[in-house]
């Protein structure tokens, strides 16, 4: 009887997330030919993967010439390219339209970031 609890147990642990699973994800609405997104992909893009802001909200893309994803079916992705949108357990918590350039995207997505409790670790 212990080892069918001990198995059961086991088997809803592994249907459960896991813990270091992160909260947030920040999605990123883009399409091609889209001037502001050029600018993003040259400006944060490459270094996005090793800040902070990442570890709380790693960076996902999404073409709107496509499909949108079964998971974001409930965000307005909007009108303008790019929109970046902070979306925990499935909700959006915030979002920032356009590309205000590198000195700004990080202030703004600090700010939502702090709001879900989702906040950077500053080092």
């Amino acid at each position: 009887m212990n080892r069918l609890i001990a198995l059961l147990a086991v088997a809803v642990a592994l249907t459960l997330p896991s813990a270091g699973s992160r909260a947030a994800e920040l999605v990123m609405f883009e399409r091609p030919g889209c001037v502001w997104c050029t600018r993003f992909n040259a400006e944060i893009a490459p270094i996005y993967a090793k800040t902070e802001e990442s570890q709380a909200a790693p960076l996902r893309r999404v073409d709107l010439n496509g499909p949108l994803p079964a998971d974001l079916a409930g965000i307005d992705p909007g009108a303008f390219t790019p929109t970046f949108v902070v979306v925990k357990e499935g909700r959006e918590i915030g979002r920032i339209r356009g590309y205000p350039g590198d000195a700004f995207f990080f202030g703004l997505l600090d700010r939502i970031l702090s709001s879900t409790g989702s906040e950077p670790a500053k080092s």
